[in-house]
């Protein structure tokens, strides 16, 4: 595939840096044609320049750049442009069913008559294997070891498929275990600012660009670098060369002034943007940020914010580059002549943050002093629930009352013993305490906070109360080597906060068993047990299955919470311990001044530690280099017998070509759902409990219950997936009410039963489904399996109020409708119980945002009609939903070829 296009508006141009001659589009140049685009967007600019490469007359076209250049007239446009990243970036347990479905494609290609090879990636992959390590052992010196021995252990069949997809693709390469978090990996090491590739004997720049099968990848938008997270489906359409249509976005300026407070984090302030941005509506939208804030600000904390886009709804969250950007790929150890190509070239396409680039034309703005920002946590079910510290404790003890946490409220100062233990258990009670996930764990200053509160417990004999968890999952193993150079490592390993592994554990599920006493004290009463946690997702069910209420925090206050063991304690005010001389400790006596943090920052991190640490970093360790694969082979020899990796049902009796469109008829109701369910309600990733039909699958396949593993860990089987969907222990169906978890009842019989034993008896019956939500449906992470297994259960539909970006993406990749009520009208204004058959008309002529026919056909007898909008957005969506999914669509493009 060719990587330049025709340039019919005369925009190439070339640019020497250390004298080595480039070739780049120049958007002064198009601007010479296409209009001033001087006030654009930085995120804008970056799509322009997309545009202009890519320009071929076909899928990118002369009118795509024009269009970007009037949005600046409005700050809007209703016109869709292409879009293909620089390269793709992907994790374990969202890269292991991209490559499974890869490897079926390659199947699926030859009963079409194709060649497997054409099936590869065009683009550079890289696979950061981090989703995987559990926290099965902490608070010992020898958690990590005993950790990484079990991981190997559990996912061998894994990693011995990642193994193979590394030597049979081409442009795929795999970060193995024990390196770090994917986005932390991508900012310290894999983002270059410019990309760069060689076409017909030139050499290109070109920004840096990425798809990631993560809803966090927005990370790297700290670093200037656009990104955000696309569902598995969407990106392997992208690294097959399929530009991916999406509409103009408006783009919200946030304009940062003043700076942070003495003891005010950087968690702090991006938990009061998160909860400014969700308040403002920003779903679907660009956010970038601008103003004299930025100068105060590091890069890690620019890297804090962009994290977690996804938790305040918009699809990236980016910074411009600017010298700040410099400087961290200087400390990271980038090399000095892509440093000095990052700011050549930014400079020449008008895209540099400095005092001569003019303020951007914005959709709207909003803006936020950082100095009133105060310390805060988040929950405790939702990351845009933000609460003051000072307002935490009551904060809780007015959510328990309210009955939200599902214990009466007229319990809350219950207290039971713990089975052989010299302590009780009550409400609210911290029993995880976790410094994890990628949010926070790049950012040097929070964990050197966090270090610094443990070294001033320490000395003054604070432990963590018995019954908290704690641990220490760094996000890279730089992290590592700062603490110790600070010799903080050794304060927070006699706090019981030992690393236990390099990778994202607690923030999505991973945090490993509690005490069996604990868990009894928690089940037999009910009680709510609390988690706080450095992360960014806090969702029902996520954490762990015994934990009801769940807050995010900085890392210091992750310490402080492990020693104070209660949420029900104020911390601002109250003793967090009892020192070794008797006396109360306060806030105030182990937190550290920010002078404090930054000398120490200053001092301990350093370019070598990075150059040394990602000098060899695909090499992985011992029992990764000692897995053996079968490299000789362009298809996957598939196991029957395995329990992780099996192939796929979904091109399954694919013709060449596609059926025609039919309207959905006689469908039944498969689930009633509410308000805000996430991916993680619809496809968790945490705990297979053995009651559940993924449990009961892998007893049948004598799987012991120890070695069930996660349902994250095992999404290359869809076995397990499709048992998994609807399965989270915390899901509410108005179909039963009063009930929790993946429960449902099957007409017209009545009977209830599992949803997914209900999905597979009307499957049998040859009866469709569809599915009834609220608002924000489908928010959370970029999980394809939370659409895939919508699929293979049968749906046909989701119809709700609103959807989350990605999974309505991901729902139409499937083959599956998203269809909106209209305004003022819900499941509950029609009255649906769940007893109804459906029938949606009009499909046969399907365009983008069209509006089809809704039928309900009541138990009584009585019909009602209703319109609601088909949200399959593009025409290129339009001819996914045609093939059966985007997968079908670019499988019989590629075969097509060869066929003829």
């Amino acid at each position: 595939m060719r990587m330049i296009g025709q340039d019919s508006l005369k925009a190439r141009r070339s640019l020497t840096v250390d004298g080595k001659t480039y070739h780049y589009f120049s958007l002064p140049e198009a601007a010479k044609s296409i209009g001033d685009v001087s006030r654009l967007p930085y995120s804008l600019k970056v799509l322009l320049e997309n545009v202009l490469r890519h320009e071929d007359g076909r899928a990118y076209a002369v009118k795509d750049a024009e269009a970007i250049a009037e949005w600046v007239k409005e700050g809007k446009s209703e016109k869709e442009v292409p879009f293909r990243p620089a390269r793709i970036l992907m994790q374990d347990f969202t890269g292991v069913p991209a490559v499974v479905d890869l490897a079926a494609m390659r199947d699926g290609i030859i009963k079409l008559g194709g060649d497997p090879k054409r099936v590869n990636p065009l683009v550079p992959v890289d696979l950061v294997i981090d989703h995987s390590v559990m926290v099965d052992v902490s608070g010992s010196a020898s958690a990590l070891q005993k950790n990484v021995d079990i991981e190997f252990e559990r996912n061998g069949e894994r990693y011995e498929f990642l193994r193979w997809g590394q030597e049979a693709f081409n442009n795929f390469r795999v970060v193995p275990p024990g390196t770090g978090i994917c986005h932390q990996v991508n900012l310290e090491y894999l983002a270059q600012g410019v990309w760069t590739a060689t076409d017909a004997g030139d050499t290109f720049a070109y920004p840096d660009s990425c798809y990631g099968t993560d809803s966090h990848t927005t990370m790297v938008n700290g670093l200037g670098v656009l990104g955000w997270g696309v569902g598995g489906i969407e990106a392997e359409a992208a690294m097959l060369g399929q530009p991916i249509a999406m509409l103009i976005p408006d783009v919200i300026g946030f304009k940062l002034y003043g700076k942070l407070r003495e003891g005010v984090t950087a968690t702090d302030l991006v938990l009061t943007v998160t909860q400014m941005l969700r308040k403002k509506g920003v779903v679907g939208k660009f956010v970038e940020f601008f103003g004299p804030g930025l100068a105060e600000m590091a890069l890690a904390d620019r890297a804090t914010i962009g994290n977690m886009a996804p938790e305040y709804g918009a699809t990236c969250g980016i910074f411009p580059i600017d010298e700040v950007t410099l400087d961290y790929m200087r400390l990271s150890g980038r090399d000095e002549h892509r440093i000095n190509l990052v700011r050549e070239y930014y400079k020449a396409q008008g895209m540099f943050a400095d005092a001569s680039m003019p303020e951007p034309v914005f959709t709207d703005t909003l803006e936020l002093d950082m100095g009133t920002v105060e310390p805060s946590l988040a929950g405790p079910k939702r990351p845009q629930d933000r609460v003051a510290l000072s307002n935490a404790a009551p904060a809780f003890a007015k959510e328990l009352a309210s009955g939200n946490l599902g214990v009466p409220g007229d319990k809350a100062d219950l207290r039971v013993p713990v089975e052989g233990a010299n302590y009780d258990l009550g409400h609210g009670d911290v029993v995880i305490a976790a410094i994890t996930s990628c949010t926070n764990t790049s950012n040097p200053y929070v964990l050197v906070a966090a270090g610094l509160v443990a070294k001033k417990a320490n000395a003054l004999g604070l432990k963590p109360k018995p019954w908290v968890k704690t641990s220490l999952a760094p996000g890279s193993q730089v992290v590592t080597d700062y603490l110790q150079k600070a010799g903080l490592d050794t304060h927070l390993d006699a706090l019981g906060f030992q690393t236990v592994g390099y990778g994202c554990t607690t923030c999505i599920g991973n945090s490993g068993p509690l005490a069996d006493p604990i868990v009894d004290a928690i089940e037999n009463n009910k009680l709510v047990a609390v988690s706080v946690l450095s992360g960014n997702r806090n969702f029902e069910g996520r954490v762990h299955p015994n934990v009801r209420a769940n807050y995010l925090a900085s890392p210091p206050l992750v310490v402080l919470y492990a020693l104070a063991g209660s949420i029900t304690l104020d911390v601002t005010k109250e003793p967090v311990g009892t020192g070794k001389d008797g006396q109360p400790v306060y806030l105030k006596d182990i937190w550290p001044t920010q002078k404090e943090v930054n000398d120490t920052v200053a001092a301990v991190v350093t370019r070598e530690m990075f150059q040394s640490r990602y000098s060899d970093v695909f090499k992985g360790p011992e029992q990764w280099q000692a897995i053996r694969v079968d490299a000789g082979s362009d298809t996957y020899r598939w196991n029957s017998g395995s329990t992780y990796v099996q192939n796929p049902p979904y091109f399954e009796g694919m013709d060449a070509e596609p059926k025609p469109i039919a309207s959905v008829q006689g469908a039944r109701v498969l689930a009633l759902l509410g308000d805000s369910i996430t991916t993680d309600h619809i496809s968790p990733a945490g705990s297979i409990k053995k009651t559940a039909p993924a449990g009961e699958y892998l007893l049948e396949h004598q799987v012991r219950q120890q070695d069930f593993n996660s349902y994250g860990a095992r999404r290359g089987n869809h076995e397990v997936m499709m048992r998994g969907t609807f399965a989270n222990i915390r899901i509410k169906n108005e179909m039963v009410p009063g009930i929790e978890g993946g429960i449902t009842r099957h007409h017209p019989s009545g009977e209830v039963m599992p949803i997914y034993d209900a999905a597979m008896k009307y499957k049998a019956e040859g009866v469709p489904l569809v599915i009834f939500g609220g608002k924000e449906y489908g928010t959370g992470s970029s999980r394809d399996w939370a659409a895939k297994g919508t699929f293979l259960l049968g749906v046909k539909a989701v119809i709700a109020e609103s959807f989350e970006r990605i999974h309505r993406s991901n729902l139409v990749g499937m083959g599956v409708l998203p269809l909106v009520f209209k305004p003022n009208e819900d499941r509950k204004s029609l009255g649906l119980t769940g007893e109804e058959i459906i029938d949606i008309q009009g499909l046969e002529g399907l365009k983008p945002r069209m509006i089809l026919e809704l039928v309900i056909h009541r138990p009584d007898g009585s019909v009602t009609r209703t319109e609601v909008q088909c949200r399959v957005d593009t025409a290129d969506e339009v001819e996914y939903y045609k093939n059966g999914g985007i997968l079908h669509y670019v499988l019989r493009s590629m075969a097509l070829p060869k066929a003829a």
